[in-house]
């Protein structure tokens, strides 16, 4: 059996219109599972800080803001991290490390307001998945009032999720 030219573009049309709907779900797909890392991560120290509150008086529910971990943000790699980098007690406190090769850089910022008595915690993991300079962000938070249980506060604030 013969290809007419006819058959032969429909073929090619058909399959140029599956392309341009597959590619870029596939692309975003892709892009979102890069994402996993940081919410995990960031799951994973909200839980645990508000686990070691239960432990602890109102005034330090949460242990002190750690800087940036890994302080340079990866760029486009994974990396894995040179021995020690997750050494600070702050993550010590929180049980967090980065054993494998990642993607993110996490922060720790805590404080305690003395005229309200109200703990706070946000935690936060940046990524630069395509190494283009420009960070994706995503921020969870915590709080705990006087006499009552720490908790996670709904909602995930994200900056250029997939930058």
């Amino acid at each position: 059996m013969q290809m007419t030219l006819l058959r032969f573009a429909a073929i090619v049309g058909i399959g140029g219109s599956l392309l341009a709907v597959a590619v870029p779900a596939f692309v975003r797909n892709l892009s979102a599972s890069k994402t996993t890392e940081a919410l995990e991560g960031l799951q994973r120290i909200a839980n645990n800080a508000v686990s070691n509150a239960a432990t602890h008086e109102q005034a330090v529910s949460f242990p002190p803001g750690v800087e940036l971990t890994p302080a340079e943000v990866p760029r486009g790699i994974a990396v894995k991290d040179a021995p020690g980098t997750w050494d600070h007690l702050t993550w010590r406190a929180l049980d967090f490390r980065m054993e494998n090769d990642h993607a993110y850089s996490f922060k720790f910022d805590s404080s305690f307001d003395r005229v309200t008595s109200i703990a706070r915690f946000a935690v936060r993991a940046h990524g630069d998945l395509d190494g283009d300079g420009n960070w994706s962000t995503f921020e969870v938070r915590g709080e705990r009032l006087p006499g009552e249980p720490a908790k996670v506060m709904a909602g995930l604030l994200v900056t250029r999720e997939l930058e």
